[in-house]
């Protein structure tokens, strides 16, 4: 009988710790869950923003087909048809990206200021889990977002664009050959994940870090000391690598010896994976990332209400 029951142990040991890992990664699903039904504004400003495009793209509709007439070659006629659908992908980078620096800031700050840290506080939740499940929101969730919109939208074009081009005299294949959407949506989905994603970690590690320690102004303690010291470093050492490591960082990815840029989707990725994933500052950046969010852990376990 005891020979029996050893013989069972283990995998009675191993369903539990199997069982134990999908609660923790439903509890941590959850807390994603969470951040995005109480932060709306992550997905309404850019949905927003699409809209608004939207509208502005039928209204272009009815002069799109002189434009098209008036092509003076296949360059031109390429420019008309790609124009649109690059400027949206820029527009809703750019929004999505200014929605993730506020969210940082506020994510931690907020529930200190309105009190809700003490219901959290009060939860079988740890601090390790809600900070890094904030910190998943603009690193993994926000990039995802915006490349389905992105795809949402160029479709909703794609539509539009089809059914003019057939009013106009022009054949529907010209906008095929004019418009190559899955290169852009391949180039665009690397360029969130690596840029606005793993390389811009380490910004958003650092206004997490500010939104659990300040009492008042978290974006003023944010961009004051950047400034200061920026500030000092110029008139003491007439240097400026402060500046230089931010602008570095905020350019979106890591300088690439001999990397040319082609197209207007393409000058966003002008490097390969192998290179990025290869770029020293790719992890010194990550490191940097982990030490903010480790402080932002630590700040928040022992932080109280404003």
């Amino acid at each position: 009988m005891n020979t029996q029951s050893n013989a069972t142990a283990p995998p009675l040991r191993a369903e539990s710790v199997v069982s134990a890992d999908t609660a923790a990664l439903r509890q941590f699903y959850s807390l994603i869950q969470r951040e995005v039904w109480e932060n709306r504004s992550l997905y309404i400003a850019p949905l927003a923003v699409a809209g608004l495009f939207l509208l502005g793209f039928l209204m272009s509709m009815a002069y799109f087909r002189g434009r098209l007439r008036s092509a003076l070659g296949p360059a031109e006629l390429h420019d008309v048809i790609n124009q649109p659908f690059d400027l949206v992908a820029l527009l809703i980078m750019a929004v999505t990206f200014l929605v993730a620096l506020f969210y940082c800031l506020d994510a931690l700050y907020g529930e200190r200021r309105d009190r809700s840290i003490l219901f959290w506080k009060s939860l079988p939740v740890s601090d390790i889990s809600t900070v890094l499940s904030k910190a998943s929101i603009p690193i993994v969730v926000v990039p995802l977002f915006a490349f389905a919109l992105t795809i949402a939208t160029h479709l909703v074009m794609l539509a539009l664009s089809g059914a003019v081009i057939q009013r106009s005299g022009i054949t529907a294949g010209v906008l095929w050959t004019q418009l190559s959407l899955f290169h852009q949506w391949h180039i665009l989905f690397v360029h969130l994940v690596t840029g606005h994603g793993l390389w811009y970690a380490p910004i958003y590690a650092y206004l997490l870090l500010i939104s659990a320690w300040a009492r008042r102004a978290p974006f003023l303690w944010a961009t004051l000391p950047l400034i200061a010291v920026g500030g000092a470093e110029k008139l003491a050492f007439n240097t400026s690598y402060v500046a230089a490591i931010l602008g570095g960082r905020i350019a979106g990815g890591p300088s690439i010896e001999g990397a040319t840029p082609g197209t207007a989707m393409d000058a966003m990725t002008p490097f390969t994976l192998s290179q990025f994933v290869s770029s020293p500052g790719l992890w010194i950046g990550l490191l940097v990332a982990a030490a903010f969010l480790a402080g932002a852990i630590r700040l928040r376990r022992h932080r109280g209400p404003i």
